[in-house]
Order: structure tokens, then C-alpha cells, then sequence
């Protein structure tokens, strides 16, 4: 018998989070864009479950140009005002300001370190601590508390904990994780 996580087994006939849980999660990110989407999804995941923001991410992608560093970096107030009134996202004044200012950082990220993952990966070989993560992300970024920057981390690969190791994906991302990350 296969044994999944803890949360897929209290989730058993959710597909929208079997799909997340066997593709995604803790599976390494490469793209700034995509990094980027998980830091705006995880945002915005804040106070809700994470199976609402699943079910809306489509609309979001849709919403916030693809998650195109670039473009939200120079979103408007007419922008803001927007997606405050989209229905199929989280309407949320504070979550969408947090995307529009992040994006706005890691455009200043880009331009020292040459991306975003870049600068995870630099951050990453210096084996912080969650609770060093922590304090780097909030002098960074806008809207990133303790359990954001926990689940972005463990989401896109950069901390341990994603899968328990006798769930059958824990071996696929161990696997996918560059090696460096583990010393």
C-alpha cells in the first residue's frame, strides 16, 4: 500500500491538492516568474485554506499578468483597483499591494544578484535557520511572516519537510534538489 503524506490522507478526494501535493510541492522552481507566482500564491494563502487559493489559481495567473516580474513591478493604482475587484482572486487591499511591492524588490534583487533565484540560492547555501529565513524575507519583502516564508521555502525545495520519506514523491524531490542544498 502506498503511503502519502499526512495531509494528502486527510484530504483523500481532493484532487485539487493530490495534483499540487504530486507535481509541485517541494519540486525546485528555476524560473523567477514561477518563484515568484508561489511567494504571491503563498501571500495570499495567508488566513485561508490552501485548497482556495488551488481552486483560484488560474484566475490569478489570469489576473496578475502571468506573474510577470516586470509587468506587475509597474502596476497602477487603476491596476489595483482592478484586481481588488476580481471576483476569482483574493480581494484583499494589503495581499495585493504585497504583490505589486515584491515584485518592485525582486526587480532591485535582479539587478544585484541577477535574479531572484539567484539570490534564494546564495541565501540558501548559507543554511539559514527558518527563523533566519524568516528576518531575511521581512527586510526584503512585504507581507512575509514566519509561516509564508516556511511554506514558499518548502514549496519550491529550499527547506526539507515538503514529503515524509515513505510518501512516494519524497524520493522524486530529494532527487530534483541540488546537492549543495544538503550540506
Amino acid at each position: 500500500m502506498t503511503t502519502y503524506c499526512d495531509y494528502c490522507n486527510t484530504h483523500p478526494e481532493d484532487t485539487f491538492n493530490r495534483i499540487y501535493h504530486d507535481t509541485q510541492y517541494g519540486f525546485p522552481l528555476t524560473s523567477d516568474d514561477e518563484l515568484f507566482e508561489r511567494l504571491v500564491l503563498e501571500i495570499n494563502q495567508a488566513g485561508l485554506s490552501w485548497i482556495t487559493i488551488l481552486k483560484k489559481a488560474e484566475n490569478f495567473h489570469k489576473a496578475y499578468s502571468g506573474f510577470k516580474i516586470e509587468k506587475i513591478a509597474k502596476y497602477t493604482e487603476d491596476d489595483r483597483a482592478r484586481l481588488l475587484a476580481d471576483a476569482g482572486i483574493i480581494r484583499n487591499r494589503l495581499k495585493v499591494n504585497a504583490a505589486i511591492v515584491n515584485a518592485q524588490k525582486i526587480l532591485e534583487l535582479k539587478k544585484e544578484f541577477g535574479s531572484f533565484k539567484n539570490w534564494l540560492d546564495l541565501n540558501a547555501k548559507q543554511h539559514h535557520t527558518k527563523d533566519e529565513w524568516t528576518k531575511l524575507f521581512k527586510k526584503t519583502f512585504v507581507f512575509t511572516g514566519g509561516e509564508i516564508v516556511n511554506e514558499f521555502l518548502m514549496s519550491t525545495g529550499y527547506l526539507a519537510g515538503a514529503h515524509q520519506p515513505d510518501c512516494p514523491v519524497y524520493q522524486e524531490v530529494v532527487d530534483l534538489k541540488p546537492k549543495w542544498l544538503d550540506k
